[in-house]
């Protein structure tokens, strides 16, 4: 990805920049990585069209669950195939077109319900350079990312430390934000699809 040539600030949100939609619930299915990449469309589609989360109208990952044959459906996938999937779909409907099943469901898409478009997508990074994760999040969109979930479970609030991040990638989320001010430690600002109930309301 092409970054700005600026200075990326200490601390940044999407969600005070009010480009979030509201907290999803993916239940018992693997789809994370769908909801990974739907939230993130989400996003890029206010942020390119001036929208809000009030005006925003949610988006369907149950269409990629369902459609996206490079992947698993709930059995897992990656979100790389997932934009390919909606890019060459030339759409995604609306989540009130197509509901939220949480199960394998036969492909039922239609053109005439697509909300929003995308044409393309880029890695943030080609390294693991949190300064250049860090300058794309406040200067571009929220990111897409998979990590390693053995251990969030579990999690009410606070910061995880490095030791309890392991390497085996496991769950996609979304990346809205940072602060390298804290007085604890840097962090990032995840928002989970498992609901606002989980976490600090779902992030």
């Amino acid at each position: 990805m092409d970054l700005p040539n600026v200075a990326a600030p200490d601390t940044f949100s999407w969600i005070t920049e009010g480009k979030v939609t509201s907290v999803k619930n993916q239940e018992q299915c693997g789809s994370c990585w769908a909801f990974s990449v739907t939230e993130n469309i989400e996003s890029v589609w206010m942020i390119a069209k001036s929208l809000t989360p009030s005006t925003m109208k949610p988006l369907a990952p149950q269409q990629i669950v369902d459609c996206d044959t490079h992947d698993g459906g709930c059995n897992g996938g990656n979100p790389r195939t997932a934009y390919q999937y909606v890019i060459g779909a030339k759409g995604q409907d609306t989540e009130a077109s197509y509901p939220y099943r949480a199960v394998n469901q036969a492909c039922h898409f239609i053109a005439a319900d697509i909300e929003s478009t995308i044409s393309s997508f880029k890695y943030a990074t080609t390294t693991d350079n949190e300064d250049q994760m860090k300058t794309a999040t406040a200067t571009v969109a929220p990111l897409s990312i998979c990590v390693d979930a053995a251990q969030w479970q579990f999690y009410k609030t606070g910061v995880m430390t490095p030791s309890q991040c392991g390497k085996s990638l496991d769950h996609c989320v979304q990346i809205v934000g940072y602060d390298t001010t804290s007085t604890t430690a840097p962090y990032w600002n995840v928002r989970n699809s498992w609901g606002a109930g989980w976490g600090m309301s779902g992030d």
